[in-house]
């Protein structure tokens, strides 16, 4: 997430009342999480086993719960709960609506046909001869493209699945990303993609989805894309150019896929997978697989 302007250390680190390491007019852009991190911009730590990725990050500033060493060029604001005044940094530059109030501040294309069953947040942006069917959900910051289907109950802009376990009860990461959709996307029925929590959820230009997919935050899905029923990916996935995704594929979160892949039936990924055609439960090479079941069924 980009602050609508930059933003000096001291100004942040007296919002959440935390200790700053730097000059106190060092340059904050906006804020991000680990995967989606950028320079000039705040990620978040609070566990030792996290701190080198943290400091080592793109990011400039690091909101940590303990006073460490401060890469060079770097800024560190100290605070005793991390999770907590991310949030409240994000909250503060990004109001959170969820449907409560309908300011809405909605720009849409010409040609454009919405269902007047469908719901719209606020700041969401639709471009012309666009295709919006009954019931579906378009949150807060959606940004949807030209030539673009979406049919009946699917959801785009919903809350990132992020939690921490605090007290005994679970702690949402508060989302203030957007979900994007380029030019010529079609998507079925009942699809649920999340906005990102500081990013943007995209789905790639062309790109095609079947009924009941899950999209998990911050994810982005290449241009051209065919994605089946009922395939769920986690988030913070990278997905190329031109990749195929049979049903019930599930991808764990932070992981890649190289252009050109296809996933059979019921993969399941748990690493980055280069170009190739795979099927498993552990993406299984498909040419390897074959010969292994030959292999068995001779003895």
């Amino acid at each position: 997430m980009r602050f609508h302007s930059p933003q000096k250390l001291r100004t942040i680190a007296d919002l959440i009342g935390a200790k700053f390491v730097g000059p106190e007019d060092f340059e904050v852009l906006g804020s991000n999480e680990i995967h989606m991190v950028k320079p000039g911009e705040i990620v978040f730590v609070n566990h030792p086993k996290y701190y080198d990725k943290a400091l080592q990050s793109a990011a400039t500033i690091i909101l940590i719960d303990k006073e460490v060493e401060c890469p060079e060029g770097k800024a560190l604001l100290v605070s005793d709960d991390p999770f907590r005044d991310f949030n409240a940094i994000n909250t503060h530059f990004t109001r959170i609506y969820n449907f409560t109030e309908e300011l809405h501040d909605v720009e849409i294309g010409e040609g454009t046909r919405i269902h007047p069953s469908a719901v719209i947040g606020n700041n969401v942006k639709i471009g012309k001869n666009t295709l919006i069917f009954p019931n579906v959900v378009i949150g807060d910051r959606t940004e949807i493209g030209d030539h673009v289907i979406i049919q009946s109950n699917t959801v785009l802009g919903g809350d990132a699945f992020y939690y921490r376990k605090l007290n005994g009860n679970f702690d949402r990461l508060i989302s203030v990303g957007n979900v994007v959709i380029e030019n010529n996307v079609e998507i079925g029925n009942g699809c649920t993609i999340d906005r990102g929590v500081t990013d943007s959820t995209i789905i790639g230009e062309g790109s095609v989805l079947d009924n009941q997919i899950q999209i998990g935050h911050d994810t982005i899905i290449g241009k051209k894309c065919l994605i089946a029923s009922q395939v769920g990916i986690a988030g913070c996935c990278v997905i190329g150019d031109e990749v195929t995704l049979w049903g019930q594929v599930g991808i764990a979160s932070g992981n890649k896929i190289e252009s050109g892949s296809v996933l059979l039936g019921k993969t399941g990924v748990n690493r980055d997978l280069e170009k190739g055609t795979y099927i498993g439960m552990f993406a299984e090479d498909f040419k390897t697989y074959l010969k292994k079941e030959v292999k068995l069924r001779r003895l």
